[in-house]
């Protein structure tokens, strides 16, 4: 079926190429709506945090709030007093200001919002509820007028801040991030590419093949956003995910087709030939990442569901994107994209793999594989010690939603809200916060209770933000992360008002977070492993291949957090790597790179495996299959890790945390599992089970036999006479 899907895309290449114009030209006008519909958060959400917030974006009249953090100033002075006075009442002017507050608004001044050192006040700044774009049109005449305070008062010096300032310095960073990280990933993708096949048609068709990819998860991310909110999370995963598997999927597909014509085949027969193998690991595989992802609808969190559900789609389109681009465009490139002369073969490293069975002895990955063979037993635990060394670091890991601390350092926003934190005693976004269905004087009472607690530095006078709703932040003298603080809001929902009510913040989200994860983690890892034994299951008809795939994926993953851990939550390379050091790890990054990075080990799993299962089938021995099916799948899985690097470097070179934490991840996962898991351990193990490896018990093995699916994985390609001539 694929040979002939081959066949289609290479007959029709004209019709094939202008479909997939229409849909690049789509997805470029899909983008912009898309990024104007990102949302920082779903309205509909298990998490008491989450009901809570949604309570209040529905029905507060009270929105976001600006700060202004006014410095370098004499606070007891009569000229800053009035300047600050006046302005303010200005700012107050702007429509859509609910009301602005300053120290001076009482006698004597207001000491909450004077700087601890004297030299600093605050000026504060409450906006009517509204949508995003408006709040921030308002957010920005507010800044307009207060900033004039510079020229009033000389020498001084006015940063803004505020959750509103907040939420849009974080969807401009995260926009530019990925932007960035597209522009810099594909250029360098293409050279490298260009070094690997030794010409720039060949390396071009996976660069075209994954922009298509792309924009056409775009089009699909925009279909989603008619039934969903959108998350920065799930662009993010559909950007990431989409370039690697689409560049992996048509460099294997390349690298087969330029194989099969430099046997002799024709540029006709050998996408036949090469669609009906590698076609076949890449369709294969494309399942084998999406079944790995629908561990992550084990969560009862909107979030991941919906990464999940968009991660899944856009492996199926890259998946269709290889199997059709690569295939249209061989029509028009014909021969060229092959190995047609010696300069060519010596400037690439030689993905076209050995044409002789002599050299599948005497390459460098079939050396390699022969020396692990020798001493398998040392290699497997020394490789295993090595890896669980690594996975230390992960026995200290944390949890922090990501916050402030997510945006880089140079954000204007941030450094207002630490020197709130530092010099005032305040807290940009309210750790804790309750809302009660109830009047400002009842929350007030209830209140008072918490004044005296050890974990609590003060509490704010309730407000009405609505008829019969009120709120009340309650400021902690505890990291508003750490254990005292969930402890405080596990106290507070015990202890809550009588009154409907929801504790939501920071605090609270983290702790819903976290219990939510750990009460979806082992559904989630037991439904990925159980469908991953069962898709390998049906490639090998071995029950004992995809146990031993599965358990060092799980060995290398653990290796894989470990380094996560030491460099987001203990700064190591914290300074080569430009990365910001958040305390502990983002929960949804944490998720995501555990499915992401599976499934990805999954994929160079696929590539090795049908190479070796080939060559048992063709009546080799096992420690001969895995020698022939290392060398002949080595280059491929080295050159696609080296791009899969590439392109998830790119994103550790972003400014927000989350999306270097993702970055980071996979570009780490992959490194240790094209290296230590597939150079090293697979030969070795695979080596010590000898014929073990291809178990089954007899009712599973019946099965295997009469399934449609693993009869497509052992079809062979059929053989054509080799042209005569090229065509």
């Amino acid at each position: 079926m694929l040979a002939a899907l081959g066949r289609v895309c290479f007959t029709h290449r004209y019709l094939v190429l202008l479909g997939w114009l229409l849909i690049a030209v789509g997805g470029v006008l899909a983008t912009e709506p898309i990024f104007a519909k990102l949302e920082r958060a779903a309205t509909s959400n298990p998490m008491e945090s989450a009901r809570g917030a949604a309570v209040l974006d529905r029905e507060s009249e009270v929105g976001g709030h600006v700060v202004a953090l006014v410095d370098r100033v004499d606070v007891t002075s009569a000229e800053v007093r009035q300047a600050v006075s006046e302005v303010a009442a200005s700012a107050a002017q702007v429509p859509g200001v609910r009301q602005v507050l300053h120290p001076y608004l009482t006698e004597p001044p207001n000491p909450g919002l004077i700087a601890n050192d004297g030299r600093a006040l605050l000026v504060l700044a409450a906006l009517n509820q509204a949508d995003a774009a408006e709040q921030e049109e308002r957010a920005d005449a507010v800044t307009e007028r207060i900033g004039n305070l510079r020229d009033r008062i000389p020498g001084a010096q006015v940063k803004f801040g505020g959750d509103v300032l907040i939420d849009k310095e974080w969807d401009e960073q995260f926009s530019s991030d990925l932007t960035r990280a597209e522009l810099v990933s594909l250029p360098l993708t293409l050279v490298v590419l260009i070094v690997v096949f030794g010409g720039v048609i060949a390396a071009g068709l996976p660069v075209l093949a994954a922009i298509g990819s792309v924009l056409a998860a775009m089009l699909l991310l925009l279909g989603f956003s008619l039934f969903i909110d959108l998350g920065a999370e799930m662009l993010s995963v559909v950007t990431v995910l989409g370039l690697a598997l689409s560049i992996d999927y048509g460099l294997l597909l390349v690298a087969r087709y330029r194989e099969e014509t430099a046997a002799g085949y024709s540029s006709r027969q050998a996408v036949e030939r090469a669609w009906s193998t590698a076609g076949r690991t890449v369709a294969f595989s494309g399942l084998t990442v999406a079944a790995a992802l629908t561990g992550l609808f084990m969560f009862d969190i909107p979030t991941m569901r919906t990464t999940a559900a968009a991660g899944i789609s856009v492996a199926l389109v890259a998946m269709i994107a290889a199997l059709t681009i690569p295939a249209a465009l061989i029509g028009l490139a014909g021969r060229r994209i092959g190995v047609t002369d010696g300069r060519r073969r010596r400037f690439g490293i030689g993905l076209v793999g050995a044409t002789e069975a002599g050299q599948l002895d005497s390459g460098f990955f079939a050396r390699l594989a022969r020396a692990v063979q020798r001493r398998p037993v040392i290699v497997t635990v020394a490789t295993v010690v090595v890896l669980l060394a690594a996975g230390t670091p992960l026995l200290t890991a944390t949890l922090r939603i990501g916050g402030i601390e997510s945006l880089p350092r140079s954000s204007e926003a941030r450094q207002v809200a630490e020197e709130m934190g530092e010099r005032f005693g305040m807290s940009a976004i309210p750790a804790v916060t309750v809302v009660a269905r109830t009047g400002p004087d009842e929350l007030d009472a209830w209140a008072a209770r918490w004044r005296g607690d050890k974990a609590v530095r003060a509490v704010e006078p309730a407000e009405a933000v609505a008829p019969n709703l009120s709120t009340v932040d309650i400021t902690l003298a505890v990291p508003e992360q750490g254990d005292a603080a969930r402890d405080l809001v596990r106290r507070i929902r015990a202890d809550r008002p009588a009154a409907e009510s929801w504790v939501t913040g920071n605090a609270a989200a983290l702790l819903d977070m976290s219990e939510l994860l750990l009460r979806g983690m082992p559904w989630a890892v037991a439904v990925t492993l159980i469908v991953m034994v069962a898709l390998l299951f049906f490639m090998t008809g071995s029950l004992v291949v995809p146990l031993t795939m599965v358990v060092m994926n799980v060995v290398s993953l653990g290796a894989t957090f470990g380094v996560l851990v030491a460099v987001f939550e203990h700064g190591w390379l914290s300074g080569p790597l430009h990365t910001l050091t958040t305390g502990g790890l983002d929960p949804f990054s944490l998720v995501s790179v555990f499915a992401f990075a599976f499934a990805l080990s999954m994929d160079y799993t696929v590539f090795l495996l049908s190479r070796v299962v080939e060559y048992v089938r063709s009546g080799r021995d096992t420690a001969t299959a895995v020698r022939h099916g290392l060398q002949r799948s080595g280059r491929v899985i080295t050159a696609a890790a080296v791009l899969m690097i590439v392109v998830f470097s790119a994103f550790v070179a972003a400014e927000s945390s989350p999306l270097e934490q993702i970055g980071l991840g996979l570009a780490v996962a992959v490194l240790v599992d094209a290296t230590a898991v597939r150079m090293l351990l697979v030969p070795a193990v695979m080596t010590i089970l000898g014929r073990a490896n291809w178990w089954a018990p007899g009712v599973l093995r019946r099965l295997y036999e009469r399934t449609a699916l693993s009869r497509a994985f052992r079809e062979e390609p059929s053989a054509p006479e080799k042209a005569t001539a090229p065509i």
